[in-house]
């Protein structure tokens, strides 16, 4: 990449308070480029390196699935078998008198109609829920339990908690704690040797790790949070490795001997299941494990953790992708951005040119925003700013945060929930029913 991109990209750190990132650029089935700039802690003077590990957010879900599809072409899975079938620590539960049906296909192409969207995390060094307390949703978890609560296979609906059925699944199948059975199906064979999902992350790591950051670019109290749902959000990496992931995908499909997955998997994995909504670079539907764009000649995922953002991408056909890794909140939009640099400097085709338009009020509109708001008689919502998200307290429930999704549209981070401000009040909406709430 050109002296010129990188400079773009320092100034991007500048301009949204983001301190360190960390990229790699694949060519015909080769790493190219790496690529670092800016600060492992915002405190320090350490540099992030191609070696520094980020959290892989929800990227952790794609690699986790390709440990699932092994399974499958060695017969110990079925993508459209019942799941409650394989699972034994924990089933799919009763839905009222209804027993829903969930097939790992639709675990994987997030189709399954399960609840919990994604997870908070949990301060480092503060008790961490094993998988039956997360799926249950019982303390120390802090989620909801996982639900069948729509349709199974009718629409995409995007559920984290889904993929920590993908977890028990595994594990209960071959009788391997899951961060061991990764080792052994993923990240051994493909030399992913940065890579681990270990949480929380072992001490002897941490020199290794950069420190999240806030939107404000503040390290985020206890350096970074734990995820205990490994599968959904576990993962520790370089963009070095998840491209060395993203090219054993392409070598499946392609049929490379020595690929992780037989060729007819790999190439249903990259077959557009369900249509999603987009994602960076054009990515408007789900495979197997992957968001697809151009037909599936395009593949990757995003990935959203407290104090990391990061997104993956790879064409199918041509061997070309990135992967971009940072350490702040305001990180999606040093990746978009750099995403369309890389594009624009290696010559992808029809990769999209411009980039979202920033979102999010500044401070002092936010500020105004702060205050308490009625429901419904006696029952009230109380508004605060953190930053440029903003912290809800429904009565009886710990807060929620909400993320800017436009200039006074915010949503939560782990329901399904909005917040629009409008003339002076508080639109709350919920299942698809809109609560004017006005100012108390």
């Amino acid at each position: 990449m050109t002296n010129v991109v990188k400079a773009e990209i320092e100034a991007d750190l500048a301009e949204f308070q983001v301190p360190g990132v960390s990229w790699a650029v694949i060519e015909g089935g080769q790493i190219v480029e790496h690529g670092s700039a800016g600060l492992v802690d915002a405190g320090r003077s350490d540099l992030v390196t191609e070696r520094t590990l980020f959290q892989a957010c929800s990227i952790s879900k794609p690699v986790a699935v390709l440990a699932a599809l092994r399974l499958v072409d060695q017969g110990l899975l079925d993508l459209d078998e019942d799941v409650n079938n394989r699972l034994k620590s924990w089933r799919v539960p009763r839905t009222g008198d209804w027993q829903p049906v969930v097939t790992l296909r639709q675990l994987v192409s997030h189709s399954a109609g399960l609840t919990v969207h994604g997870f908070p995390g949990y301060l480092y060094g503060e008790e961490l829920p094993n998988l039956r307390q997360l799926l249950d949703g019982v303390p120390p978890a802090t989620n909801f339990g996982v639900r069948v609560d729509t349709v199974p296979g009718t629409q995409f609906r995007y559920s984290g908690g889904g993929t920590l059925v993908v977890q028990q699944l595994l594990e209960d199948v071959t009788g391997t704690p899951f961060r061991q059975l990764m080792q052994e199906l993923v990240l051994g064979p493909l030399g992913m040797f940065d890579s681990d999902y270990a949480q929380p992350l072992p001490e002897d790591r941490h020199n290794q790790a950069a420190v999240a950051h806030d939107d404000l670019g503040q390290p985020i109290e206890g350096r970074w949070h734990s995820y205990p749902e490994l599968a959904a959000a576990g993962l520790w990496t370089t963009p070095s490795d998840l491209l060395t992931f993203a090219q054993a995908i392409k070598n499946s499909y392609d049929g490379v001997e020595g690929a992780p997955l037989s060729p007819e998997l790999a190439r249903e994995a990259l077959t557009p299941q369900v249509p999603s909504s987009e994602r960076i670079g054009g990515l408007e539907a789900l495979g197997l494990g992957l968001f697809l764009g151009q037909a599936g000649r395009l593949f990757g995922h995003s990935g959203s953790n407290a104090g990391f953002r990061c997104h993956l991408l790879a064409y199918r056909e041509t061997g070309q992708g990135a992967a971009v890794m940072t350490n702040g909140d305001n990180g999606s939009w040093v990746v978009e951005k750099a995403f369309v640099n890389i594009a624009s400097a290696y010559g992808w085709a029809d990769y999209p040119a411009t980039v979202s338009e920033r979102v999010g009020p500044d401070v002092d509109v936010l500020a105004g925003w702060v205050g308490t708001y009625r429901l419904r008689e006696g029952l009230s919502l109380e508004v605060e700013r953190s930053g440029t998200e903003l912290v809800v307290k429904f009565p009886g429930q710990s807060p929620l945060r909400f993320r800017a999704m436009s200039g006074d549209r915010f949503g939560a981070s782990t329901a399904d929930t909005e917040l629009r401000f409008d003339d002076g009040g508080v639109v709350f909406v919920q299942n698809g029913e809109e609560i004017r709430c006005p100012r108390e």
